[in-house]
């Protein structure tokens, strides 16, 4: 007998992500038409990432921003009108809740340790008692080559988040460990490698708790 259970498991973990991203953009949206500020711990810093897509982000917003009325021109029927405005409205309010949930949810150094994130899908932090070494390095990821966010190595495997295809600071673990990032696939990390704005003053800030 075909077991059926898994891929329906699959596909309401599928779902729910889903929901929980669109809740997460729409909340990112509203925090940041209010201006309320990146949720850091006392004594922490934030490091954002947003730099390396910030561009392009807004580029995409300008187009569809300008699509928009370009479209209710052209389109003779009133109702495909008024669907395409909906959508694209809708487009436009997404990119920007994107936009929204990047700058509010950014890297932080604190006393509990070194908190990394990735809009609102990625969120862990790793203690300063887990981490060995941390370095300012910019590195390229092969164009359209997927296989290189999860690179293999004896102990387990050296994981990339990637902000426009490159990363600029390198963690390593004291010990390999499993981490919350889906790409992983369960697979024990031995070093995490991921973007920020600025990596030598989030390198700097990190080491003086590694130091003391």
């Amino acid at each position: 007998m075909t077991d059926v259970t898994a891929p329906a498991a699959r596909e309401v973990s599928l779902l729910r992500r889903i929901i929980s991203w669109e809740i997460g953009m729409w909340r990112s949206l509203f925090r940041w038409i209010l201006r309320r500020p990146p949720v850091v711990e006392p004594g922490g810093q934030a490091f954002p990432y947003v730099g390396a897509v910030n561009g392009i982000l807004w580029a995409f917003i300008g187009v569809s921003t300008i699509e928009i009325p370009i479209l209710h021109l052209m389109l003779p029927w009133e109702t495909v009108r008024l669907i395409a405005l909906a959508l694209g409205i809708q487009g436009v309010l997404w990119m920007l809740g994107l936009m929204g949930s990047l700058k509010l949810h950014p890297h932080t150094v604190g006393p509990s340790g070194l908190r990394i994130r990735n809009s609102v899908t990625l969120d862990f932090t790793l203690r300063w008692d887990e981490i060995a070494a941390i370095r300012a390095h910019d590195r390229t990821l092969p164009p359209g080559d997927r296989a290189a966010v999860i690179e293999p190595v004896d102990g387990g495997v050296i994981a990339h988040l990637a902000q426009a295809g490159s990363t600029r600071v390198d963690v390593v673990l004291r010990e390999p460990r499993p981490l919350p990032y889906r790409k992983t696939k369960g697979r024990p990390v031995v070093e995490f490698r991921f973007s920020a704005d600025d990596p030598a003053a989030l390198v700097a800030a990190a080491r003086k708790y590694l130091v003391s």
